[in-house]
Parts: C-alpha cells; sequence; structure tokens
C-alpha cells in the first residue's frame, strides 16, 4: 500500500511537473513574439558555455545561480538589472530536467515532498514579484549580499561545517512545519539570485533527513518554484533573452551527462574556486551600487543663462 501511495505520488508529480513546463514554454514563447525585434536574441558561444557549465556542476551540486551571476558580470554579457530574471528563466528547463531524473531515483516521503516543494512556490511567487520591481540599485545590492551568503555557504561545505544530517527519508509534526517554513523563505531569496541548493542542504540538515533527500527537495521545488517566478520576470520583461537561451540551450545536454555519465566528481577544489569568484562579483555589484548611489547624490549643474546681446 504504501509502495503503491509513493508510486502514485510520484505520478502526479511528474504530470504536474509538465504542466508547469509547458505552461513556462508558451509564457516565454509569447514574449519572444512580442519582443523588439532589433533585440538580439540568438545565443553567443559564451552564452552556451555558461549554460553547460553552470547546470553541469548544478546537476552535482554545486549550484547554478552564483557562478553564473559571476560569468554574466565578468564578461559583462547582462545588465545587473536584469540578472536575476535571466537566472531564473534560463535555468528552468535544465532544472526541470533534473527534477525528474533525482524524483524517479530517491524515494522521499510523499508528503514532505509535495509540501516542501509547494512552500518554494508560493515564496517564489512572492519574492518575483518584489524583485522584478526593483530599481538597478536595489538589485546590485541585493545580489551583492546574495552572493556574499553563497560564498560562506560554500565556505562551510569546505571546512566540513554543514550539519552532518540524519538518515531519515520524511518529516512530521514541528519538523515538517520548520521545513516548510525554511522552504518558503528560500524560495523567496532565489529570485534575488541567491540559489536554494546549499541553504536547502543545510535545512534538510538541520532537521535530521539524509543529504541524499535534498537532491529531489531542492530540485523538485526549483523546478516548479522557476515557472512560477519566471513568468513574472516574462511577463515585466526584466530578463535577458539571449542570455535565457544561451542557459537553456547549453544546460540541458550538461544535465544529461553530469546525471547519467559523470554522476560524480571531487568538488573541493571546484568550490574553493566558485567562493573566490562569486566574492570578486559580490565586490563589483556593492561597488557599483555605491557609485549609483554617489552619482544619484551629486547635483546637477545649472544651466547657463544666454548672454544678453
Amino acid at each position: 500500500m504504501n509502495g503503491s501511495y509513493r508510486m502514485n505520488t510520484r505520478v502526479v508529480l511528474f504530470i504536474a511537473l509538465a504542466a508547469f513546463t509547458v505552461f513556462y514554454v508558451v509564457t516565454l514563447v509569447a514574449a519572444t513574439r512580442n519582443r523588439d525585434p532589433n533585440a538580439p536574441a540568438k545565443p553567443t558561444t559564451g552564452g552556451l558555455a555558461t549554460g553547460f557549465v553552470t547546470n553541469f556542476f548544478d546537476t552535482l551540486g554545486i549550484g547554478s545561480f552564483a557562478t553564473t551571476t559571476s560569468i554574466f558580470r565578468f564578461w559583462n554579457m547582462v545588465p545587473d538589472e536584469k540578472i536575476p530574471g535571466t537566472l531564473n528563466v534560463g535555468h528552468t528547463l535544465p532544472v526541470i530536467a533534473q527534477a525528474f531524473i533525482f524524483t524517479a531515483i530517491v524515494p522521499v516521503d510523499p508528503k514532505t515532498l509535495v509540501l516542501m516543494i509547494a512552500a518554494a512556490v508560493a515564496g517564489a511567487w512572492f519574492g518575483a514579484g518584489v524583485v522584478a520591481s526593483l530599481p538597478r540599485r536595489g538589485v546590485q545590492i541585493g545580489m551583492g549580499g546574495a552572493l556574499v551568503v553563497a560564498a560562506g555557504l560554500f565556505l562551510m561545505t569546505n571546512l566540513g561545517l554543514f550539519p552532518a544530517g540524519g538518515n531519515g527519508l520524511a518529516l512530521s509534526g514541528v519538523l515538517l512545519i520548520a521545513g516548510i517554513v525554511g522552504n518558503f523563505a528560500l524560495g523567496a531569496l532565489m529570485t534575488l539570485g541567491i540559489g536554494l541548493y546549499a541553504p536547502c542542504m543545510i535545512l534538510v540538515s538541520l532537521l535530521g533527513m539524509s543529504p541524499t533527500a535534498a537532491f529531489p527537495i531542492m530540485m523538485g521545488s526549483c523546478a516548479f518554484l522557476q515557472p512560477v517566478s519566471s513568468a513574472r520576470f516574462i511577463r515585466k520583461g526584466a530578463f535577458d533573452l539571449r542570455g535565457t537561451l544561451g542557459l537553456a540551450l547549453g544546460g540541458i545536454p550538461a544535465v544529461l551527462i553530469a546525471a547519467f555519465i559523470v554522476k560524480s566528481l571531487p568538488l573541493v577544489w571546484v568550490r574553493w574556486l566558485v567562493i573566490c569568484v562569486v566574492l570578486y562579483a559580490a565586490i563589483g555589484l556593492l561597488r557599483a551600487a555605491q557609485k549609483e548611489k554617489l552619482a544619484a547624490a551629486t547635483p546637477m549643474p545649472a544651466p547657463r543663462r544666454a548672454a544678453a546681446s
């Protein structure tokens, strides 16, 4: 009975995920039809490479938002104010592929999985509405702070400071409520570019679950919340189409290679590199925000009066 219930719930999740995918694709296609015909849309080689590399390591648990933000800023590929939207819209299809794979192979309790995913979706819907309306400087400050947090999480991972977690694959009672509230907050923060993987891994471990359980929870959460948050970014035009297509088209084959061929790698040195790159990007964003503040505070020179004739 329990096995049948788990299988039925998984099938329902797959059907719902397929419906969310269709919703996302329809919304994105509609936006491309209404776009400025002079705006570039064809993905660049650099954009495709960025999608491939970031989603390859994303599938192995590194996460993709912090690394993508760093690459976008270093190569000046996407305007700062459009980076959060491009991250959410561009990484949606690759993370949906991850969710299908890991939901199928990791037997997390269906009730726990569904409720934590639903909480993350609700948080993303709330967060995307706020972030998509932020001015450029507000986005720079938010992303800069988010990247500092991400670097701290990578540092904790490398130093072994994460909670070890337990062996459980289910939550109940107060722990389940804590998981729901925590994933709601993570879903909201994800729309700003902090990423959900490392924080979700910490949350799951603190609640006593097996770290393995984090994979379907965090990937399933992202797969359902990103179409929701993406729709709000798309409708407000707060994303870069060229960057989005590069992430999506480059990312999907990377997910399949990482999940079915590579499966695992020693990632310690990769994380140290990511820490350095992410901190560099964070400092750049915060400095740019400070410059914009100073520029806004500098009074404009008074116009000269024409000399009397």
